[in-house]
């Protein structure tokens, strides 16, 4: 399949395949006239990046979960759990973080909108 065709398969841009491509996430062969031509299997490998970029993993991350998930299960040597493992203990700091910056701009809040005291 071409680019266009991927693109419209995945609801991606083919700005963001091309980079796909440049960072090794995704493949394509060349036809004879320089055209970039897909595999199928890449429809769930592009839509299984998207997912990875929206729980907030960058390429590098990205680049190193896609092979253990390319491998058989019973090949698998438990680095894809050790990098998964990491990344939720990444999100759930960012998230306890977050938090703590909401309760203070929420305490700012009610100070800001609490009636004056005479």
């Amino acid at each position: 399949m071409r680019i266009g065709e991927l693109a419209e398969a995945t609801g991606v841009s083919t700005r963001s395949l091309r980079y796909y491509e440049e960072q090794d996430l995704i493949r394509s062969n060349r036809t004879p006239g320089g055209w970039r031509n897909f595999d199928e299997s890449m429809v769930e490998r592009v839509v299984m990046i998207q997912h990875l970029f929206a729980a907030g993993l960058g390429s590098a991350v990205i680049g190193e979960l896609l092979p253990c998930l390319d491998a058989p299960p019973e090949e698998r040597t438990g680095v894809l759990e050790a990098l998964l493992a990491q990344e939720v203990q990444r999100l759930e700091a960012k998230r306890r973080e977050i938090d703590r910056e909401l309760d203070v701009l929420q305490g700012l809040r009610r100070d800001v909108t609490a009636p004056a005291q005479p």
